[in-house]
């Protein structure tokens, strides 16, 4: 099966955003990062939330990573 599609919405100077992005690598993913401060209405939507953690494009996470649901969604692939 194929790796999923992760997107990593998040800002400059986010630690909870770079701790989320570190889990994701751990657990074999590629997040494509999206910095939310450069599209109005991405800052708009996440401004309180990041990091937002969309997986195969569906929000999964906002504000931490579970990594314990994140390991069951991901078994919940194979």
């Amino acid at each position: 099966m194929p790796k999923p599609e992760v997107v990593l919405y998040t800002r400059s100077g986010c630690h909870l955003c770079d701790v989320a992005s570190e889990m994701l690598q751990q657990h074999g993913l590629q997040p494509t990062h999206v910095d939310i401060d450069n599209d109005p209405a991405l800052q708009k939507q996440f401004d309180q939330c990041v990091p937002v953690v969309m997986i195969d494009g569906k929000e999964r996470f906002r504000g931490r990573v579970n990594e314990v649901l994140l390991r069951r969604l991901l078994d919940a692939r194979t």
